[in-house]
């Protein structure tokens, strides 16, 4: 899969100017060593050895590299690529939402819109609800995106409600890895339907179809039992003068100047609707090279859409909650020391990633897999599993996906199969991408530091939710298979 193939994805955060992977002559069964060593080395140090995580994935990357047979200046390299590809990506998306998720509570928003959801829905509908915020929001945007948004809103409510955490985060969390799997018009499935010849209203339909027992089923249900495995408390993140005032203080501190609820609502949902109306003009026109089309994309690009929200909720949560300049600019300050660690995991998280991805261990699982025929279930299946393979080695689901679809194109071919087969093997794919995250995946690390979670704990929560959401997804497409196969 070269860099090209990746820049041309619609929004996503890699470019054409990233390096070429480096190649290894290690055979097969090296490069799977390599990558289980890795893995393990990063384990035991967390773990047992008490190290930073950050030291932790670099040391593990080194290891990986190196037992892969890369030398060691490409193994540097590597890492050093991909951290600052996350950082210089996903990093930023994390620091404008810190800076916004600040204003939100610092502004008395976040306690508005905790407080309207606390006091519309019970404690058992607060989940259910949850979830649906999730995927609403999940629908356009990035994981990464919608998770820096929603944070600060699931802490909160958490806080707020006194539901358990997981049971607040899970149905969220859910909400948006099925719809950033599933549903485009995120990256990795339209690559995936542009790569397969897949119709991309047929698969939105089906991957709609599909998102919403999935999320049910990985959101509230789920949710109830990761209460029981994982009893954490809530962090003390994004704490509002609510939370922080004495008992004779609260009425004083409720009294207070907060934004309306619209006003906060419009904040939060505008980088939604610039992304959104960026996507469907992508999909409507994507040929399109007038000058609206060309603002229509820089404002939906991830990066901007959340740094307009950021100066928007300067000025309407700042006035909006009677804050001056002075608190406004004392309430950005404050927010990025507390994420300086967050970022430093991300980034090696994802140096981490590129290291096994410039191994070609990916290729390696999807080339002893590819070639398979059959009727549309095992179709289907194996397409499924190949995307699997390759997301348990890489950590990345657009990877998983773009690498499994291009893998697999022949087969639509080959079988001739009908529309609704490609869409179909589209959603197989997208399902099988997000199996599974674990600690290659810059997403685990996010989950883990933002709610104060163990590597165990992150893994009996977040990892088996996205288990869960690969197995039913993949559940859904093969039962829709069936009928429409």
């Amino acid at each position: 899969m070269s860099s090209n193939l990746l820049a041309a994805v619609p929004g996503t955060l890699l470019s054409a100017a990233d390096p070429v992977p480096p190649t290894t002559t290690a055979p097969e069964w090296a490069l799977i060593l390599a990558a289980l060593i890795g893995i393990a080395t990063i384990v035991v140090l967390i773990t047992w050895v008490k190290l930073h995580p950050f030291l932790s994935l670099l040391i593990g990357a080194l290891v990986t590299g190196l037992v892969a047979g890369m030398s060691a200046t490409q193994t540097v390299t590597s890492f050093s690529n991909g951290f600052g590809s996350t950082a210089g990506g996903v990093g930023v998306l994390i620091a404008l939402g810190a800076i916004y998720g600040k204003l939100l509570a610092d502004s008395g928003g976040a306690d508005r819109i905790v407080d309207t959801l606390v006091s519309r829905a019970s404690a058992a509908a607060l989940p259910w609800v949850m979830g649906l915020v999730g995927a609403l929001i999940g629908l356009p945007m990035f994981f990464e995106v919608g998770l820096v948004l929603l944070v600060p809103v699931i802490i909160l409510v958490a806080r707020r409600s006194g539901v358990s955490l997981m049971k607040i985060a899970i149905p969220t969390l859910a909400g948006l890895s099925a719809m950033h799997g599933l549903v485009p018009p995120h990256p990795g499935p339209l690559a995936a339907i542009s790569l397969i010849g897949a119709n991309l209203g047929l698969t939105l339909a089906f991957g709609v179809l599909v998102a919403i027992p999935t999320v049910i089923i990985a959101g509230p249900l789920f949710g109830r039992l990761a209460a029981r495995w994982v009893d954490v408390p809530v962090p003390a993140l994004f704490q509002t003068a609510e939370d922080t005032a004495q008992p004779g203080e609260t009425a004083t501190v409720q009294a207070r100047r907060r934004p309306g609820f619209g006003t906060t609502l419009f904040s939060i949902l505008l980088p939604v609707v610039l992304m959104l109306l960026s996507a469907i003009a992508d999909i409507v026109a994507p040929n399109d090279t007038s000058s609206v089309k060309g603002i229509i994309d820089f404002l939906g690009k991830p990066v901007i859409a959340l740094l307009i929200a950021v100066l928007v909720g300067m000025v309407v949560l700042g006035r909006g909650g009677g804050m001056s300049s002075k608190e406004v600019g004392a309430s950005v300050s404050s927010s990025l020391p507390a994420i300086a660690g967050i970022l430093l995991i991300v980034g090696a998280g994802g140096g981490f990633k590129q290291v096994l991805v410039d191994s070609t261990i990916g290729t390696v699982i999807a080339h002893a897999i590819s070639g398979i025929g059959g009727a549309l279930p095992i179709v289907l299946f194996f397409a499924w599993l190949v995307a699997v393979l390759i997301r348990v080695a890489t950590g990345s689901a657009t990877v998983a996906t773009i690498t499994a679809a291009g893998i697999l194109q022949p087969l639509v071919h080959d079988l001739g199969l009908s529309s609704a087969g490609s869409a179909l093997l589209v959603l197989a794919i997208g399902a099988g991408s997000v199996f599974l995250s674990h600690v290659n995946d810059a997403g685990f690390w996010l989950i883990k530091e933002y709610f104060g979670l163990s590597i165990p704990q992150t893994l009996k929560s977040w990892s088996i939710m996205e288990c869960l959401i690969s197995v039913v997804g993949l559940a859904g497409v093969m039962i829709i298979g069936v009928f429409v196969g």
